[in-house]
Protein backbone atom coordinates (compact mmCIF):
# COMPACT_ATOMS: atom_id res chain seq x y z
CA UNK A 1 0.00 0.00 0.00
CA UNK A 2 1.43 3.46 -0.72
CA UNK A 3 1.70 5.68 2.23
CA UNK A 4 3.37 8.72 0.49
CA UNK A 5 1.45 12.33 0.82
CA UNK A 6 0.54 13.73 -2.39
CA UNK A 7 2.31 17.22 -3.27
CA UNK A 8 0.02 19.24 -1.82
CA UNK A 9 -0.47 17.29 1.57
CA UNK A 10 3.39 17.94 1.92
CA UNK A 11 2.74 21.27 1.42
CA UNK A 12 0.00 21.51 4.17
CA UNK A 13 2.81 19.94 6.11
CA UNK A 14 6.12 21.99 5.71
CA UNK A 15 4.13 25.23 5.62
CA UNK A 16 2.53 23.82 9.04
CA UNK A 17 5.79 22.97 10.68
CA UNK A 18 7.13 26.32 9.41
CA UNK A 19 4.46 28.19 10.94
CA UNK A 20 4.86 26.48 14.36
CA UNK A 21 8.85 26.16 14.48
CA UNK A 22 8.50 30.37 14.30
CA UNK A 23 5.66 31.49 15.69
CA UNK A 24 4.72 28.86 18.15
CA UNK A 25 7.75 28.33 20.14
CA UNK A 26 7.22 26.72 23.22
CA UNK A 27 8.35 29.98 25.27
CA UNK A 28 5.68 31.77 23.25
CA UNK A 29 2.74 29.34 23.61
CA UNK A 30 3.59 29.19 27.67
CA UNK A 31 3.02 33.07 27.40
CA UNK A 32 -0.42 32.83 25.57
CA UNK A 33 -1.90 29.91 27.58
CA UNK A 34 -1.04 32.14 30.98
CA UNK A 35 -3.13 35.38 29.48
CA UNK A 36 -6.60 36.01 30.00
CA UNK A 37 -7.87 34.46 26.12
CA UNK A 38 -5.89 31.56 26.70
CA UNK A 39 -5.41 31.49 23.22
CA UNK A 40 -3.51 33.17 20.06
CA UNK A 41 -6.43 34.66 17.59
CA UNK A 42 -3.79 36.37 15.43
CA UNK A 43 -2.72 32.56 14.79
CA UNK A 44 -6.12 31.22 14.16
CA UNK A 45 -6.53 33.57 11.73
CA UNK A 46 -2.97 32.52 10.03
CA UNK A 47 -4.07 28.80 10.04
CA UNK A 48 -7.43 30.16 7.98
CA UNK A 49 -5.40 32.29 5.25
CA UNK A 50 -3.00 29.52 5.00
CA UNK A 51 -5.96 26.99 4.30
CA UNK A 52 -5.52 24.59 7.08
CA UNK A 53 -9.13 25.23 8.19
CA UNK A 54 -10.85 24.29 4.46
CA UNK A 55 -8.21 21.19 4.01
CA UNK A 56 -10.79 18.75 5.26
CA UNK A 57 -13.95 20.09 3.19
CA UNK A 58 -14.59 18.25 -0.58
CA UNK A 59 -14.41 21.20 -2.78
CA UNK A 60 -18.35 21.06 -3.69
CA UNK A 61 -18.66 22.34 0.24
CA UNK A 62 -16.00 25.03 -0.63
CA UNK A 63 -12.99 23.14 0.94
CA UNK A 64 -9.93 22.27 -0.52
CA UNK A 65 -10.93 18.67 -1.01
CA UNK A 66 -8.87 17.16 1.30
CA UNK A 67 -10.18 14.58 4.20
CA UNK A 68 -9.10 12.82 7.25
CA UNK A 69 -5.91 12.37 6.01
CA UNK A 70 -5.60 16.09 5.74
CA UNK A 71 -6.80 16.17 9.33
CA UNK A 72 -4.24 13.68 10.69
CA UNK A 73 -1.27 15.40 8.64
CA UNK A 74 -2.56 18.98 10.44
CA UNK A 75 -2.83 17.09 13.87
CA UNK A 76 0.28 15.98 14.13
CA UNK A 77 2.26 19.14 13.67
CA UNK A 78 -0.30 20.60 16.17
CA UNK A 79 0.72 17.75 18.66
CA UNK A 80 4.53 18.53 18.08
CA UNK A 81 3.90 21.95 18.86
CA UNK A 82 1.49 21.56 21.25
CA UNK A 83 -1.27 23.69 19.41
CA UNK A 84 -4.01 24.72 22.01
CA UNK A 85 -6.14 26.63 19.42
CA UNK A 86 -9.64 24.70 18.54
CA UNK A 87 -9.22 22.92 15.30
CA UNK A 88 -10.17 19.88 16.83
CA UNK A 89 -13.50 20.98 18.09
CA UNK A 90 -14.49 23.45 15.22
CA UNK A 91 -13.46 22.20 12.25
CA UNK A 92 -13.24 17.96 13.06
CA UNK A 93 -16.17 17.93 15.29
CA UNK A 94 -18.46 21.13 14.12
CA UNK A 95 -17.15 20.76 10.44
CA UNK A 96 -17.86 17.46 10.67
CA UNK A 97 -21.51 17.22 11.55
CA UNK A 98 -22.03 19.98 8.98
CA UNK A 99 -20.43 18.19 6.05
CA UNK A 100 -21.70 15.02 6.87
CA UNK A 101 -25.32 16.08 7.65
CA UNK A 102 -26.18 19.38 7.23
CA UNK A 103 -28.18 21.45 4.88
CA UNK A 104 -27.50 23.77 2.73
CA UNK A 105 -28.84 26.86 4.38
CA UNK A 106 -26.36 25.48 7.63
CA UNK A 107 -23.42 24.89 5.13
CA UNK A 108 -23.69 28.34 3.83
CA UNK A 109 -24.50 30.05 7.27
CA UNK A 110 -21.97 28.31 9.36
CA UNK A 111 -19.53 25.74 7.21
CA UNK A 112 -17.90 28.49 5.39
CA UNK A 113 -17.15 30.74 8.64
CA UNK A 114 -15.85 27.92 10.50
CA UNK A 115 -13.09 27.38 7.30
CA UNK A 116 -12.18 31.22 7.37
CA UNK A 117 -12.23 31.17 10.85
CA UNK A 118 -14.79 33.63 11.63
CA UNK A 119 -16.96 31.01 13.51
CA UNK A 120 -15.60 28.75 16.30
CA UNK A 121 -17.66 25.58 17.24
CA UNK A 122 -17.28 23.67 20.02
CA UNK A 123 -18.68 20.03 20.73
CA UNK A 124 -20.91 19.91 23.47
CA UNK A 125 -22.02 16.47 24.28
CA UNK A 126 -20.22 14.82 27.61
CA UNK A 127 -22.24 14.85 30.96
CA UNK A 128 -21.39 14.57 34.38
CA UNK A 129 -22.67 11.05 34.71
CA UNK A 130 -22.13 9.85 31.57
CA UNK A 131 -18.59 8.81 31.20
CA UNK A 132 -18.33 7.58 27.43
CA UNK A 133 -21.47 6.71 26.55
CA UNK A 134 -22.05 8.88 23.93
CA UNK A 135 -26.15 7.73 24.43
CA UNK A 136 -26.58 8.99 27.61
CA UNK A 137 -28.05 11.94 27.91
CA UNK A 138 -29.72 14.07 30.41
CA UNK A 139 -29.74 17.05 28.29
CA UNK A 140 -33.55 17.56 26.65
CA UNK A 141 -35.38 19.22 23.75
CA UNK A 142 -38.75 19.48 24.07
CA UNK A 143 -40.75 20.92 20.51
CA UNK A 144 -42.66 23.94 21.27
CA UNK A 145 -44.47 26.04 18.61
CA UNK A 146 -41.84 24.86 15.82
CA UNK A 147 -39.26 25.23 17.77
CA UNK A 148 -37.45 23.76 20.75
CA UNK A 149 -36.38 24.21 24.22
CA UNK A 150 -32.97 23.18 25.59
CA UNK A 151 -32.82 22.55 29.03
CA UNK A 152 -29.77 20.58 30.57
CA UNK A 153 -25.49 20.48 31.64
CA UNK A 154 -22.57 19.91 29.26
CA UNK A 155 -19.44 19.34 31.21
CA UNK A 156 -15.56 20.03 30.11
CA UNK A 157 -16.99 21.65 26.72
CA UNK A 158 -13.18 22.36 25.32
CA UNK A 159 -12.79 25.58 23.41
CA UNK A 160 -16.27 26.74 24.52
CA UNK A 161 -14.48 29.94 26.26
CA UNK A 162 -13.76 30.96 22.40
CA UNK A 163 -16.47 29.52 20.56
CA UNK A 164 -19.20 31.42 19.02
CA UNK A 165 -21.74 28.27 18.57
CA UNK A 166 -21.97 25.18 20.05
CA UNK A 167 -23.22 21.65 18.79
CA UNK A 168 -25.06 19.82 20.97
CA UNK A 169 -26.33 16.31 21.97
CA UNK A 170 -29.51 16.43 23.38
CA UNK A 171 -32.23 14.10 24.39
CA UNK A 172 -35.68 14.92 22.03
CA UNK A 173 -37.66 11.38 23.43
CA UNK A 174 -36.98 7.93 25.36
CA UNK A 175 -34.87 7.28 28.64
CA UNK A 176 -31.90 8.45 29.78
CA UNK A 177 -29.63 5.82 27.77
CA UNK A 178 -31.46 4.68 24.97
CA UNK A 179 -30.15 4.60 21.66
CA UNK A 180 -33.07 6.73 19.88
CA UNK A 181 -34.69 9.81 20.74
CA UNK A 182 -31.14 11.83 20.36
CA UNK A 183 -30.95 14.74 18.69
CA UNK A 184 -27.77 17.42 17.34
CA UNK A 185 -28.25 20.60 17.26
CA UNK A 186 -26.63 24.22 17.11
CA UNK A 187 -26.72 26.70 19.07
CA UNK A 188 -25.56 30.42 19.05
CA UNK A 189 -23.11 31.19 22.53
CA UNK A 190 -24.88 34.13 22.62
CA UNK A 191 -28.59 32.97 22.48
CA UNK A 192 -30.83 33.77 25.97
CA UNK A 193 -30.44 30.90 28.62
CA UNK A 194 -26.58 30.22 27.88
CA UNK A 195 -24.42 30.19 30.87
CA UNK A 196 -20.76 28.94 31.00
CA UNK A 197 -18.03 28.61 33.99
CA UNK A 198 -14.82 28.75 32.18
CA UNK A 199 -11.65 26.85 33.70
CA UNK A 200 -8.16 26.27 32.07
CA UNK A 201 -7.37 22.45 31.91
CA UNK A 202 -4.25 20.80 32.63
CA UNK A 203 -2.49 20.18 29.04
CA UNK A 204 -3.12 24.14 29.02
CA UNK A 205 -6.33 24.63 27.24
CA UNK A 206 -9.31 26.12 28.35
CA UNK A 207 -12.76 24.55 29.01
CA UNK A 208 -16.53 25.71 30.52
CA UNK A 209 -19.13 23.80 32.07
CA UNK A 210 -22.44 25.19 29.82
CA UNK A 211 -25.76 25.34 31.38
CA UNK A 212 -28.57 25.08 28.79
CA UNK A 213 -31.97 26.80 30.39
CA UNK A 214 -34.93 27.14 29.08
CA UNK A 215 -32.73 28.03 25.59
CA UNK A 216 -35.44 28.54 22.65
CA UNK A 217 -33.66 27.06 18.88
CA UNK A 218 -35.21 26.94 15.39
CA UNK A 219 -36.15 24.07 13.66
CA UNK A 220 -33.26 24.85 11.65
CA UNK A 221 -31.13 24.53 13.57
CA UNK A 222 -31.23 20.48 14.18
CA UNK A 223 -28.79 18.76 11.99
CA UNK A 224 -29.98 15.47 10.57
CA UNK A 225 -32.93 13.75 11.29
CA UNK A 226 -34.43 14.14 14.56
CA UNK A 227 -34.50 11.41 17.07
CA UNK A 228 -32.20 9.61 15.10
CA UNK A 229 -28.91 11.57 15.52
CA UNK A 230 -26.60 8.93 17.36
CA UNK A 231 -25.34 7.78 14.56
CA UNK A 232 -23.91 11.15 13.17
CA UNK A 233 -22.90 11.91 16.50
CA UNK A 234 -20.38 8.31 16.51
CA UNK A 235 -19.27 8.68 13.20
CA UNK A 236 -17.94 12.43 14.04
CA UNK A 237 -16.82 11.72 17.60
CA UNK A 238 -14.70 8.56 15.69
CA UNK A 239 -13.33 11.19 13.39
CA UNK A 240 -12.43 13.40 15.82
CA UNK A 241 -10.70 10.32 18.11
CA UNK A 242 -8.79 9.32 15.17
CA UNK A 243 -7.77 12.67 14.66
CA UNK A 244 -6.34 12.78 18.77
CA UNK A 245 -4.11 9.98 17.82
CA UNK A 246 -2.70 11.80 15.21
CA UNK A 247 -1.64 14.74 17.96
CA UNK A 248 -0.40 12.14 20.18
CA UNK A 249 1.85 10.66 17.83
CA UNK A 250 3.25 13.84 17.12
CA UNK A 251 3.79 14.89 20.81
CA UNK A 252 4.97 11.55 21.23
CA UNK A 253 7.83 11.64 18.69
CA UNK A 254 9.10 15.22 20.18
CA UNK A 255 9.30 13.50 23.88
CA UNK A 256 10.83 10.92 22.56
CA UNK A 257 13.12 13.34 20.85
CA UNK A 258 13.64 15.86 23.52
CA UNK A 259 14.86 12.63 25.71
CA UNK A 260 17.37 11.11 23.31
CA UNK A 261 19.31 14.75 23.39
CA UNK A 262 18.51 15.17 27.32
CA UNK A 263 20.59 11.94 27.90
CA UNK A 264 23.47 13.40 25.28
CA UNK A 265 24.12 16.20 27.37
CA UNK A 266 23.48 14.77 31.03
CA UNK A 267 26.67 13.38 32.33
CA UNK A 268 26.89 10.99 35.43
CA UNK A 269 30.90 10.40 36.51
CA UNK A 270 31.64 12.13 33.70
CA UNK A 271 30.31 9.74 31.11
CA UNK A 272 26.90 10.82 28.79
CA UNK A 273 23.89 8.90 30.50
CA UNK A 274 22.70 8.25 26.95
CA UNK A 275 25.54 5.99 26.65
CA UNK A 276 24.41 3.50 29.57
CA UNK A 277 22.80 0.42 28.03
CA UNK A 278 19.61 0.20 30.09
CA UNK A 279 18.41 3.58 29.04
CA UNK A 280 19.81 2.90 25.39
CA UNK A 281 16.98 -0.08 25.46
CA UNK A 282 14.49 2.33 27.12
CA UNK A 283 14.56 4.71 24.38
CA UNK A 284 14.98 2.19 21.47
CA UNK A 285 11.49 1.03 23.02
CA UNK A 286 10.17 4.48 23.39
CA UNK A 287 10.92 4.46 19.06
CA UNK A 288 9.04 1.69 18.84
CA UNK A 289 6.25 2.35 20.79
CA UNK A 290 5.70 5.82 18.40
CA UNK A 291 6.73 3.86 15.20
CA UNK A 292 3.68 0.96 15.89
CA UNK A 293 1.32 3.99 16.93
CA UNK A 294 1.83 5.79 13.60
CA UNK A 295 0.95 2.70 11.96
CA UNK A 296 -1.99 2.52 13.98
CA UNK A 297 -3.10 6.10 12.92
CA UNK A 298 -2.33 5.48 9.21
CA UNK A 299 -5.05 2.17 9.65
CA UNK A 300 -7.69 3.99 11.64
CA UNK A 301 -7.51 7.07 9.73
CA UNK A 302 -7.93 5.06 6.27
CA UNK A 303 -11.02 3.21 7.63
CA UNK A 304 -13.25 6.19 8.53
CA UNK A 305 -15.09 6.37 5.33
CA UNK A 306 -16.08 2.38 5.51
CA UNK A 307 -18.84 0.32 7.36
CA UNK A 308 -19.91 1.57 10.29
CA UNK A 309 -18.49 -1.17 12.03
CA UNK A 310 -15.06 -1.71 10.58
CA UNK A 311 -14.65 2.10 11.35
CA UNK A 312 -15.26 1.83 15.50
CA UNK A 313 -12.80 -1.41 15.09
CA UNK A 314 -10.08 0.58 13.33
CA UNK A 315 -10.55 3.82 15.67
CA UNK A 316 -11.27 1.47 19.27
CA UNK A 317 -7.53 -0.46 18.13
CA UNK A 318 -5.43 2.92 17.44
CA UNK A 319 -6.97 4.23 20.73
CA UNK A 320 -5.95 1.24 22.56
CA UNK A 321 -2.69 1.10 20.91
CA UNK A 322 -1.83 4.64 21.20
CA UNK A 323 -3.04 5.34 24.07
CA UNK A 324 -0.56 2.41 25.70
CA UNK A 325 2.40 3.74 23.43
CA UNK A 326 1.69 7.69 24.92
CA UNK A 327 1.56 6.40 28.71
CA UNK A 328 4.75 4.00 27.92
CA UNK A 329 6.62 7.16 26.04
CA UNK A 330 5.27 9.88 28.46
CA UNK A 331 6.06 8.31 31.87
CA UNK A 332 9.73 7.16 30.31
CA UNK A 333 10.43 10.36 28.98
CA UNK A 334 9.83 11.60 32.82
CA UNK A 335 11.76 8.91 34.17
CA UNK A 336 14.89 9.92 31.99
CA UNK A 337 14.85 13.46 32.72
CA UNK A 338 14.26 12.80 36.47
CA UNK A 339 12.38 15.22 39.40
CA UNK A 340 12.83 18.24 36.46
CA UNK A 341 10.83 16.88 34.29
CA UNK A 342 7.70 17.61 35.25
CA UNK A 343 8.82 21.31 36.07
CA UNK A 344 6.88 24.35 34.50
CA UNK A 345 9.69 25.17 32.76
CA UNK A 346 10.96 22.03 30.89
CA UNK A 347 8.74 21.67 27.98
CA UNK A 348 8.92 17.63 28.09
CA UNK A 349 6.27 17.37 31.33
CA UNK A 350 3.68 19.67 28.95
CA UNK A 351 4.02 16.71 26.50
CA UNK A 352 3.50 14.34 29.30
CA UNK A 353 0.35 16.24 29.95
CA UNK A 354 -1.28 16.99 26.86
CA UNK A 355 -0.71 12.98 25.95
CA UNK A 356 -2.36 11.64 29.50
CA UNK A 357 -5.71 14.35 28.81
CA UNK A 358 -5.91 12.57 24.69
CA UNK A 359 -6.06 9.16 26.47
CA UNK A 360 -9.45 10.36 28.60
CA UNK A 361 -10.82 12.34 25.45
CA UNK A 362 -13.18 10.22 23.17
CA UNK A 363 -13.31 7.34 25.24
CA UNK A 364 -10.08 6.14 27.23
CA UNK A 365 -8.17 2.22 26.24
CA UNK A 366 -10.46 0.78 28.80
CA UNK A 367 -13.28 2.13 26.90
CA UNK A 368 -11.95 1.33 23.47
CA UNK A 369 -10.86 -1.80 24.57
CA UNK A 370 -14.68 -3.01 25.82
CA UNK A 371 -15.88 -1.36 22.63
CA UNK A 372 -13.30 -3.45 20.59
CA UNK A 373 -14.09 -6.88 22.05
CA UNK A 374 -17.61 -6.49 21.82
CA UNK A 375 -17.32 -5.94 18.14
CA UNK A 376 -15.08 -8.43 17.44
CA UNK A 377 -17.19 -10.88 19.34
CA UNK A 378 -19.79 -10.39 17.21
CA UNK A 379 -17.67 -11.48 14.26
CA UNK A 380 -16.60 -14.96 15.52
CA UNK A 381 -18.68 -17.97 14.18
CA UNK A 382 -20.73 -19.99 16.11
CA UNK A 383 -19.30 -23.00 17.31
CA UNK A 384 -20.34 -26.19 15.97
CA UNK A 385 -22.92 -28.15 17.34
Amino acid sequence: MDFNFTEEQGMIRDSLARLIREKYAFDTRQKSIKTEAGWQPEIWAQFAELGLLMAPFSEEDGGLGGGPIDSMIVMEEFGKGLVVEPFLPSVICGGGFLKHAGTAAQKENHLMGIMGGEQIFAFAYAEPRGRYNLAHLETRARAEGGDYILNGHKAVVIGAPWATHYIVTARTAGDVSEQDGISVFIVEQTAEGVTRRDYPTVDGRRASEVYFENVRVSAEAVIGEIDHGLPLIERVSDEAAAALCAEACGAMGVAQAMTVEYTRQRKQFGTPIGKFQVLQHRMVDMFIEHQQAISMVYMATLKLGEDTKTRQKAVSAAKVKIGQAARYVGQDAIQIHGGMGMTEELAVGHYFKRLTMINTEFGNIDHHLKRFTALSETDMPLAAE
